[in-house]
């Protein structure tokens, strides 16, 4: 276990629908680094993980999205699964907590569908980012450079595509939660 990360805090913000290996490859990476990770959803209780349309495992949250703030933590992650970012999105606390992160310069690690949060969060204008094939015109008209790379990083922002990018996903948001805050990671609202 590497201690890279020691007393820094990790939120993961995702509900049902999340895609499973995308919240549990990030978590372990970012527990294994010596993080603490906490779950934050909508509600209490547990979420419900997928392997794309499959249910599969129950995860425990560890607080709502109205008893956080992002003053509480070091850096996002934002796993992806279709429905997982589509509820969240519509929900102003949980976009409003997106939002914070760019706010306060810290780092955010979005992959897949993950993305459309930043979107309804408005901090991808001029940045360089990529997605799910299926975000990429959202991202395009929300003002970002989407391209199609295995891993992006932008001024503490990493996004990747889809769970084979996982390996480069995790390595990068490791690495950026390990920098900190980052002076072109802000939103302009």
């Amino acid at each position: 276990m590497s201690n890279q990360l020691n007393n820094k805090k990790i939120a993961f913000l995702a509900t049902d629908g999340v895609e499973q290996v995308e919240l549990t490859q990030p978590w372990e990476a970012v527990k294994n680094a010596g993080a603490t990770v906490e779950l934050i959803s909508l509600e209490e209780g547990e979420i419900q993980g997928v392997n794309h349309d499959e249910k599969k495992d129950r995860f425990s949250v560890d607080r709502t999205i109205d008893q956080v703030s992002a003053d509480d933590y070091d850096g996002l992650v934002l796993p992806g699964g279709v429905f997982n970012p589509d509820a969240l999105r519509v929900n102003d606390d949980a976009v409003s907590f997106v939002r914070q992160f760019f706010k306060q310069h810290k780092p955010v690690a979005a992959i897949c569908h993950g993305p459309w949060l930043l979107v309804e969060a408005d901090v991808v204008r001029d940045r360089k980012v990529t997605s799910w094939p299926s975000v990429k015109t959202d991202l395009i008209n929300a003002g970002a450079n989407w391209v199609d790379e295995e891993c992006v990083v932008d001024e503490g922002l990493v996004t990747s595509r889809n769970p084979d990018d996982l390996p480069a996903f995790c390595d990068k948001a490791v690495e950026e939660f390990c920098e900190g805050k980052h002076s072109g990671q802000l939103a302009e609202v």
